[in-house]
């Protein structure tokens, strides 16, 4: 989780009043105030538990590296739940796809061929039954009673393929869709568990500065709370504030050169973002010399190299142009 915020805000009426008052000198030499600004990225986890930090305040870090972890004990005996559950629905919708048993299988053909068996001498009584009542040999009861042992086993012979059948379909299709279904719900549990799971350890999401530390080692952290702040190089700029009259010369990615007290190095960067609404609006009514109060806010950003080694808060001389 991110949450970014721009500090020093405070800084911008103190600046605004300071161009205000020697706008007319600064103007002449080219050279306005400004300070530098950092935007930091502050790292939290949407989740609770005892902190373990794994950088410290001051160090530069790398894309992809840890950032803290938070212990993640029932996380993981959830995850580990929710996969052995999912296991379990995988396990019930393979079984409802498949018959029975092969020995179970076996046992019906078996039951089959005996029905067959005891068909085939059937048929055959009833024949010799039939050939016998044509010469008056036996009575119709006994013809009758011949027939009637054939029909059964013709049934049963019937009843027993139809099973077999059966048998090798496995179950019916609501109860296999009510398995996918299943398989689904738990798929999707073990999907949040897993990303609880991840959740308790956060890392960078790019190449930057650990501005600071909110916890220490050991502390319980609640869930939302931010435990590492970050300054990445392209959040590091320099804010001034240029008077009406000079804005219309101005364009972004015009160049800038900022010096620091005491530092004899210049930095380069570039205008990055001119806003198009004034910071300060005298209450009289518009005039030309009303007009040379107002001030714009310019942004400027520097190659990360050179980003890192101004500290937000800290005041600058800012030469527009070279």
């Amino acid at each position: 989780m991110f949450l970014g915020y721009d500090v020093n805000k405070c800084l911008c009426l103190f600046f605004s009043v300071f161009l205000l008052l020697s706008g007319c000198g600064k103007a002449e030499t080219g050279v306005v105030q400004g300070y530098v600004e950092g935007e930091f990225v502050q790292i939290a986890s949407p989740l609770p538990g005892t902190v373990t930090l794994q950088v410290s305040r001051g160090s530069m870090i790398r894309r992809g590296e840890p950032l803290f972890a938070l212990e993640s004990v029932a996380e993981r005996a959830a995850r580990d739940e929710a996969a052995r559950r999912l296991a379990q629905a995988r396990a019930g919708l393979e079984d409802a796809r498949k018959g029975l048993r092969p020995t179970e299988l076996a046992s019906l053909r078996a039951r089959l061929q005996e029905a067959k068996a005891a068909l085939s001498l059937a048929e055959s009584e009833y024949g010799r039954q039939e050939l016998l009542f044509r010469s008056g040999t036996v009575s119709a009861q006994d013809l009758d009673r011949a027939r009637s042992a054939r029909d059964q086993q013709l049934q049963t012979v019937a009843r027993l393929e139809a099973d077999l059948r059966t048998a090798a379909l496995g179950a019916r299709s609501d109860q296999i869709a009510a398995a996918q279904a299943s398989v689904k719900a738990q798929e999707a549990v073990l999907a949040r568990a897993e990303w609880e799971l991840s959740q308790k350890s956060q890392r960078a999401p790019e190449d930057a500065l650990v501005y600071d530390t909110l916890y220490r080692s050991g502390e319980w952290v609640a869930a939302g709370r931010p435990v590492v702040s970050l300054l990445p190089a392209g959040n590091v700029k320099v804010r001034t504030y240029v008077p009406q009259p000079r804005l219309a010369a101005l364009h972004p990615g015009d160049p800038v050169t900022v010096t620091v007290d005491g530092a004899k190095e210049q930095f380069a960067g570039k205008i990055s973002f001119i806003s198009p609404k004034a910071e300060y609006t005298p209450p009289v009514i518009f005039s030309r010399e009303s007009r040379a109060k107002l001030v714009y806010l310019v942004e400027v950003s520097f190659p990360p190299q050179s980003a890192l080694r101004l500290h937000p808060g800290q005041p600058v001389d800012v030469r527009l142009g070279r």
